[in-house]
């Protein structure tokens, strides 16, 4: 059983149980409330649903316990991630396709979700944020083979460590054998006008690239 209670979800968009869904994942310390605005800026055919995050935390939630900005406890985001995993089983039975998007802590946890089961997802896209490197899930050469991933990273971002935003955009632009867009902006921690445009673009693409009837 877990620790944790079920997810409060708010949604968007499409009704249709079999079409693809994307989840949006907020940041540290934000919830559901503030992400979910993001669906009325995307791809109308697909289904929205913004997931709070089980942890409490300043205010708002967070996706895991971690040992600094960026770096989250193994322990920790395994566990957010079997939760996670319950709640999407339910959701998007396999074979309806599924993207992340995630802003921040949660693009650290999308990436996570990704890394740990890679074929589960029809992409995700990583925004100001970092993948979990050292965190229990693998980051191998080639694990992320064929996966459709959206990196983009604000060239004054001062949250998160430029290390860790170096390290990401060093293996998934290069390492990690998925097909990925790679967008720098000028902004700092924060969506801007130029990257939603690179995401509804992005995500719009890979809409039109996943299989709606496996």
């Amino acid at each position: 059983m877990s620790a944790f209670a079920d997810p409060v979800v708010a949604r968007r968009g499409s009704s249709d149980p079999n079409a693809p869904l994307v989840v949006l994942l907020h940041g540290r310390g934000s919830s559901e409330t503030d992400i979910i605005g993001l669906a009325d800026h995307l791809p109308r055919d697909a289904a929205y649903a913004a997931v709070r995050a089980p942890i409490a935390e300043g205010g708002g939630y967070a996706w895991f316990a971690n040992r600094g900005i960026g770096r989250p406890i193994a322990e920790s985001l395994r566990s957010t991630m079997d939760w996670f995993r319950r709640w999407l089983d339910h959701a998007a039975p396999e074979g309806r396709p599924v993207v992340l998007v995630g802003f921040s802590g949660g693009a650290a946890f999308a990436g996570g979700l990704l890394l740990d089961e890679p074929g589960r997802y029809a992409g995700a896209a990583v925004l100001y944020g970092t993948l979990p490197f050292e965190a229990g899930v693998p980051t191998t050469p080639k694990r992320l083979g064929g996966a459709r991933i959206l990196v983009i990273h604000g060239e004054r971002d001062t949250v998160i460590p430029r290390e860790l935003l170096d390290r990401t955009w060093q293996y998934l632009d290069q390492d990690a054998g998925s097909l990925t867009t790679a967008v720098r902006d000028a902004s700092g921690h924060g969506i801007s006008a130029s990257a939603l445009t690179a995401l509804q673009e992005w995500l719009g693409h890979t809409l039109t690239n996943v299989d709606v009837t496996r």
